[in-house]
């Protein structure tokens, strides 16, 4: 009988959710839905100094925002603090770890003198056989490694990675105020969680030593590893705030979809065929660690903004005002308490979304139609509403006034109906009306403002100028 997938992501609330921790969340995700496993969230708090509330509410917050939901959890590190001292306890009983008395400042002499002497600066094992217990003196917990041999890592990308045991030490599980360190915590929680896949960044591949040493230790079955390349920004460097955002909370801000997110990030070291968009189902069915690169993959800034073009173009109106409608608030376009309902706001969607690259773009770019007031451009009507403009304008209103079939074919008609009577090309006409109706010298297609408008709003805004 085979086991069920069972993998968890597990995230250090030591600051906002890294776009790389994101990827690593979702390779996480996709993997236990391909195999119809569960995802756990669980929350390494163990840092006390660093962990704070802020941070534990931003990780959970994006997850929510991606669509990144979980079977269970989230778990915190902080609230499990009996499993893990009953199990150092083990450890100690069964004569595999050990109190530790060394000072810092022996710890520090006995680093230094090591490196001087060209030697790994590593603990030495001074209290690794010691059986005195000064009275009132604090201690560690510290593992007993076993000396010599190897460890071999089974990684479903990378095949066997073997370790010499030499090169590692005797480990602190447990502080001397009594808190348990990052690598004892990981092996109990995923063991106690049972966990089948550990999937993570390969810079934790050289704890996974450590770990599966602890695992045997404690007689727990060892998980499968996977680790996962890092991603890279343009200079071959780790991707940082150099680079552009590197929080998933801020792109949202920027205006980007949680699917183009979704998308991008899945690309963004593996691959299906020349297939470059997908809809979540589909990464569901064919996501694959066959197809996952060992390579470092590289964050295109501009990728991301071509699949989130897409995805504004291609999404509903209607699905698209969730994600739309904080950002005309936000942007100043809409009050808090608008009262619009949500096809009120889908009704301008159809006229932005062919031209704009980010929900803020297209917040920004619909204020002429929710705004009460025409906000101008002193540019714009400067240039354009003039007195040479004015006859032009209350021909307009004229023809609209007569207007009684207010359709796209009607508009576009009476147009070209005055421009022909004028001798003037479109543009000269097009944009005193643009300006008069919108504010400013760029909006969607004319005829394409006036029909949303309507007919009542059109004459009035007209009027108003004229």
């Amino acid at each position: 009988m085979s086991v069920a997938i069972k993998v968890r992501f597990a995230p250090s609330p030591t600051g906002f959710l890294h776009i790389g921790g994101v990827r690593t969340a979702l390779f996480n995700w996709l993997f236990a839905k391909n195999h119809g496993g569960k995802f756990v969230l669980r929350i390494e708090d163990t840092d006390l100094s660093r962990s704070t509330e802020e941070s534990i509410e931003e990780i959970l917050e994006s997850m929510r925002w991606l669509g990144l939901d979980w079977d269970e959890g989230p778990f915190r590190q902080t609230e499990r603090q009996e499993i893990y001292s009953k199990k150092v306890e083990q450890l100690l009983s069964a004569g595999k770890a050990y109190h530790c008395y060394c000072t810092p400042e022996e710890l520090d002499r006995k680093r230094s003198e090591a490196q001087k002497a060209g030697n790994k600066p590593k603990y030495d094992g001074t209290c690794r056989e010691r059986s005195d217990s000064p009275e009132g003196a604090p201690s560690v917990v510290r593992f007993k490694a076993p000396i010599e041999g190897t460890v071999v890592v089974e990684d479903l990308l990378r095949g066997k990675v073997i370790f010499d045991i030499a090169e590692l030490d005797d480990l602190i599980l447990q502080r001397t105020d009594g808190t348990p360190t990052y690598n004892f915590v990981v092996v109990v929680d995923d063991s106690e969680m049972d966990i089948t896949h550990v999937i993570r960044g390969d810079d934790h591949l050289s704890n996974t030593p450590r770990q599966c040493l602890l695992y045997d230790a404690l007689d727990y079955p060892r998980p499968k590893f996977t680790h996962i390349s890092m991603i890279l920004g343009q200079d071959k460097s780790r991707l940082s705030k150099r680079h552009g955002a590197t929080s998933a909370l801020v792109y949202r801000d920027m205006g980007y979809l949680p699917d183009a997110m979704i998308n991008y990030l899945a690309r963004l070291g593996w691959s299906h065929g020349d297939q470059e968009i997908f809809s979540r189902e589909e990464l569901i069915k064919y996501f694959s660690f066959d197809s996952v690169h060992t390579s470092a993959a590289v964050f295109d800034a501009d990728k991301l903004s071509w699949l989130n073009e897409h995805y504004i173009k291609s999404t509903p109106p209607e699905e698209l005002v969730p994600h739309l409608e904080p950002h005309l608030i936000k942007t100043g376009v809409l009050e808090k308490d608008h009262g619009l309902s949500l096809q009120e706001i889908a009704r301008v969607i159809p006229c932005l979304n062919e031209r704009a690259k980010t929900l803020v773009e297209m917040a920004e770019k619909s204020a002429f139609f929710f705004k009460k007031e025409v906000e101008f451009d002193e540019k714009a009507r400067s240039k354009f509403l003039t007195e040479e403009a004015r006859p032009l304008l209350e021909k307009m209103i004229a023809g609209f006034s007569t207007l009684d079939d207010f359709s796209a074919e009607s508009i576009e008609s009476l147009f070209k109906k005055i421009v022909e009577e004028e001798g003037m090309k479109l543009g000269k006409l097009a944009q005193p009306v643009r300006v008069a109706l919108t504010g400013t010298t760029v909006s969607p297609g004319i005829y394409d403002v006036i029909l949303l408008l309507g007919k009542e709003e059109t004459l009035k805004r007209l009027q108003n100028v004229v």
